[in-house]
């Protein structure tokens, strides 16, 4: 199983997509999530949504508006309500999980594969097979 990022930007614009993501694939939704970091002493969320894996293919897409918006258990903001709503619309819980920020890592890839592995030992995704 091929289990990759995709993502939208961060959280501006974008997240109009990922709710449209949400709606069109709404028989697919697996996850909602909130990653929330800390970048240069503010805090941070990104917003994914975890879609089931396709058949034929065993393709799983998690979209992703990357830090771009902020904590909601910080500093209350519209972007994240309205992420809010439609995990509520589809009868989803938001998972909410603490990660290191992507600017640590060299390259974006290295940060997601290494949220892939969190993602897996917290049985949000499927282990490799």
């Amino acid at each position: 199983m091929i289990q990759r990022f995709i993502e939208l930007g961060e959280g501006y614009s974008d997240l109009y997509e990922l709710l449209e993501l949400t709606d069109a694939n709404q028989h697919r939704l697996q996850h909602m999530l909130a990653l929330n970091t800390k970048i240069d002493d503010k805090e941070r969320t990104s917003l994914v949504v975890v879609l089931k894996p396709t058949d034929p293919g065993k393709f799983q897409a998690l979209y992703i508006c990357r830090e771009g918006v902020p904590n909601p258990n910080f500093i209350p903001n519209k972007r994240y309500d309205l992420f809010a709503a439609a995990a509520d619309k589809h009868g989803k819980k938001i998972h909410e999980l603490s990660v290191k920020p992507s600017t640590i890592f060299y390259e974006k890839e290295l940060y997601y594969q290494h949220l892939i592995g969190i993602l897996r030992l917290n049985h949000y995704l499927l282990p490799l097979q």
